[in-house]
């Protein structure tokens, strides 16, 4: 959530000249507003909204960038000669390779011990990283299981694949043009002049993107761009927001209030979003000067951090049906304080830049974030099986359609946590007694749909509706045509994913 305020307001900050935090603050407002007053609903209509003026407003700044510069082979060349003409502070000179473009620049795969982006960590760290988010993040596991069924699942998720394929030609290409066109302001080297360019002084690698918008674009298209950007950080925030309340109110705060009401669900999750916000605008300054100002490289290192154990038991818990929730457990709680650990040791220490490298230890931060996610997936990868091996398995009746070999039964499962306890607490069906609605005054109604209980009851299911509803949610068979359609489409986009690679490598 920092990280995606953090990068809109920049924006703003440079399009509208407003402070940092105002710009934030604002966002926040706005943002906020229509996520809790829509829920769910909203936010996957406005997300589709958004994504449409983000991908025609990327499209034009991307042909005005390399018509700019003159094509895609003087991009080639120009780029590799951007280098800014202050190198030197008073007594200090800058070394040659923190101001000069990477040789390897126009390549995928760099160097396995001296490349930023080392090509193990890239096929097998970044993999980890990917089965974190795409599989078990909630943002995107919300929007699965609102789909109608599993044909829309799966075309949604290669929707998203063909999508994920546009940034490194809309926003990569982009921002690399943006160093040639305004070389001395994004390739800053010396720290006096980057916090004069952009308030901080590891770099201003993160401001190439909105300078193009700002400096580059005519004015109405200009308008367009702040919407676009404003849509994506919207995007984003709505997401996390609508999901981060849902993870609490459901997973942690029904553990703590087990009878609470619908109307104190709504207010907790509210309440806690409030308190999210705080903690991630405290965050900012952190953000700000972390992994050499670049803001792609403090996200990959986060998640390098934090995301890893979450993979191994998600990978574990779908093709090996011998893990238990008491492997599960210690490998996410061993692997959380492993990465924990060497985040904060890097906090502790700093990132420092290519101008002034930290002083963290080889030993703790001198193995590349990439590698650390491989390393801590292994890891947890071990704690798990070995856990649930000297434990005792979960009985298959709790597991179909749960796992990869059980994946087609048929059979009905019995939730995990099913008991007497569960069954003794169900409180007793109650008559509801219709009461005519009272009038309610302006800032009664603005509480209630703040705190989203101005929605009307539906109709009450009978049994066989109840049952009816569950038996269609848990179904997972597909018609054949499109179930062709959507797996066809995920081999070419495998196909033209590996293209790409190999065309860049």
């Amino acid at each position: 959530m920092t990280a995606d305020i953090f990068s809109g307001a920049i924006f703003i900050n440079m399009a509208l000249g407003l402070n940092l935090y105002l710009a934030i603050f604002i966002l926040l407002v706005i943002t906020a507003l229509y996520t809790i007053t829509g829920g769910l609903a909203a936010v996957i209509y406005t997300d589709t909204l958004q994504t449409v003026i983000m991908l025609v407003g990327s499209f034009i700044l991307t042909g005005f960038a390399f018509h700019e510069v003159g094509g895609y082979d003087a991009f080639m060349t120009k780029y590799m000669n951007a280098i800014p003409t202050v190198i030197s502070d008073g007594n200090t000179t800058i070394r040659k390779e923190c101001y000069t473009p990477r040789a390897d620049s126009f390549h995928l795969f760099r160097d396995p011990l001296k490349g930023d982006l080392p090509w193990p960590g890239l096929i097998f760290g970044l993999s980890i990283l990917a089965l974190w988010y795409w599989c078990t993040d909630q943002v995107i596991v919300q929007r699965c299981l609102s789909a109608k069924n599993m044909s829309h699942v799966k075309a949604g998720c290669i929707m998203c694949g063909y999508l994920k394929l546009l940034p490194m030609f809309l926003m990569v290409m982009p921002g690399m043009i943006s160093r040639i066109l305004y070389t001395e302001k994004i390739a800053c080297t010396v720290p006096s002049e980057c916090e004069k360019y952009c308030g901080t002084k590891v770099g201003c690698t993160n401001i190439a993107y909105p300078t193009l918008v700002v400096e580059l674009m005519p004015n109405g298209l200009r308008g367009l761009m702040l919407s676009v950007m404003l849509a994506s950080l919207m995007s984003s925030l709505t997401s996390i927001f609508n999901s981060a309340s849902t993870l609490f109110t459901m997973d942690i705060y029904t553990k703590i209030r087990k009878r609470a009401s619908e109307k104190e669900l709504m207010i907790a999750g509210r309440l806690f979003m409030l308190v999210l916000i705080g903690i991630s605008i405290a965050w900012v300054p952190i953000v700000q000067s972390a992994q050499s100002g670049q803001l792609f490289d403090y996200i990959q290192s986060i998640t390098s951090y934090l995301g890893p154990p979450i993979a191994a038991v998600f990978l574990l818990a779908i093709f090996c049906k011998r893990v238990n929730e008491q492997g599960a457990f210690w490998g996410l709680i061993i692997g959380f304080v492993i990465g924990v650990s060497r985040m904060i040791a890097e906090f502790a220490y700093g990132t420092g830049s290519c101008m002034e490298p930290s002083n963290c230890p080889t030993v703790i931060c001198g193995v590349h974030y990439l590698y650390f996610a491989i390393i801590l997936f292994v890891i947890s990868l071990i704690i798990i099986l070995a856990v649930s091996l000297f434990t005792k398995p979960i009985p298959d009746v709790h597991l179909y359609r749960l796992c990869w070999s059980l994946r087609n039964s048929k059979e009905e499962r019995i939730d995990l946590d099913a008991g007497e306890e569960d069954i003794q607490e169900t409180p007793e069906e109650t008559i509801e007694i219709e009461v005519p609605e009272e009038k309610k005054g302006c800032f009664r109604r603005a509480y209630d749909l703040f705190c989203g209980l101005d929605q009307q009851k539906g109709p009450k299911m009978t049994k066989e509706e109840e049952a009816a509803m569950k038996l269609k949610m848990t179904d997972t068979s597909e018609k054949p045509l499109w179930r062709m359609i959507v797996n066809i489409n995920g081999i070419i986009l495998l196909t033209v994913a590996i293209f790409c690679h190999a065309y860049f490598a």
